[in-house]
């Protein structure tokens, strides 16, 4: 019940306008922010230079995935190699796993028809906070990594930042922190429901998704209607499935959406070079072919079973297309 009522009430706050859950997401952004310099800082005074070596650990075998082919990564598989943990390849490996912590960048962008001069805020905004959130995670894992050995947080059943702060005895600043875990996974629901709708409504305009889905609200100016759906369905798949499935689910179709939009670029550069743009990549077409390279290889990182119900998804979502969107699509209907 709990993935439940937490979507339906920033389903809620959503439907009532941008500026309402704007300023409740502030106040838990602000809280979320709190807490992560609280472990930055409480977290360095327990630092030991000693817990840093080696700074990456050699790779070992993973005990009994060998047997379990659904489980290796994609790559791993592929080359035959014996699955692992440590070493380069499980860091990079760990890097796909926790992807879904910048996800909420992209959503972002989202919001253009909702913001004020978004030729400028958006990227100032996006390329800011990226910044931003970056060094408060490197601080994080330096301070977490440096108060405990690695093998003392792998250990843990259910590791997170409290781990290594129950490990040293600091079980006050433990609960604090697992309060405002908690708070900051929230906001990142309320995000990207926001996100969800917002592309399902450019979808919906542009005759991929059926036109009734864009309506928006005359008081509100919010797509109500298909803020609902989309909180609905949420809160089916948050009550019904495991996070880890929806967590690895979330990471490749992120990076296979960069993938495309990084090709896009490349691609339009070259077809559409008369197109107005509000914002111009910067080292194309280097810069977008490294950021294709780079998420393919995180993507090859996950699990063959993370990869078999993403190519499931991806064939539902090539159905849609040619069964409704390609026939009903704007671009389609435009006079050549």
């Amino acid at each position: 019940m709990g993935p439940l009522f937490i979507v339906g009430v920033f389903t809620g706050l959503l439907v009532l306008g941008t500026k309402v859950s704007a300023r409740v997401n502030n106040v838990f952004t602000m809280i979320k922010v709190g807490i992560v310099l609280f472990v930055i800082v409480v977290g360095f005074t327990y630092f030991d230079a000693a817990n840093l070596v080696p700074f990456v650990p050699p790779a070992v075998p993973s005990a009994g995935s060998s047997a379990d082919v659904w489980s290796q990564s994609l790559l791993s598989w592929a080359t035959g190699d014996a699955p692992a943990k440590y070493g380069i390849a499980g860091v990079l490996s760990g890097a796909a796993l926790v992807f879904f912590a910048f996800i909420g960048f992209d959503v972002v962008a989202t919001s253009a028809e909702e913001v004020k001069d978004p030729q400028k805020t958006l990227p100032r905004g996006i390329f800011g906070g990226l910044a931003l959130v970056t060094t408060l995670y490197l601080l994080v894992a330096l301070a977490l990594t440096g108060m405990v050995p690695y093998t003392v947080l792998a250990e843990a059943t259910n590791p997170s930042l409290a781990t290594a702060f129950i490990a040293v005895g600091a079980n006050w600043a433990a609960q604090l922190i697992s309060v405002g875990i908690l708070i900051g996974l929230t906001t990142v629901i309320m995000v990207l429901l926001m996100g969800m709708s917002r592309v399902l409504l450019a979808m919906s305009r542009d005759g991929l998704l059926p036109r009734w889905l864009s309506v928006t609200s005359e008081s509100r100016k919010t797509p109500v209607r298909l803020q609902l759906i989309c909180g609905a369905v949420v809160a089916l798949m948050a009550g019904l499935t495991r996070v880890e499935i929806l967590e690895e689910m979330i990471n490749i179709g992120t990076l296979s959406a960069l993938v495309l939009v990084s090709i896009g670029v490349v691609v339009l550069r070259r077809t559409r070079p008369d197109l107005r743009r509000g914002y111009r990549v910067p080292f194309s077409p280097l810069l977008p072919v490294a950021s294709t390279l780079l998420c393919l290889y995180l993507m090859l990182n996950l699990t063959t079973l993370t990869w078999v119900r993403f190519l499931v998804w991806l064939v539902v979502g090539i159905v849609i297309y040619f069964a409704y969107g390609r026939r009903h699509a704007r671009v389609g209907m435009a006079p050549k």
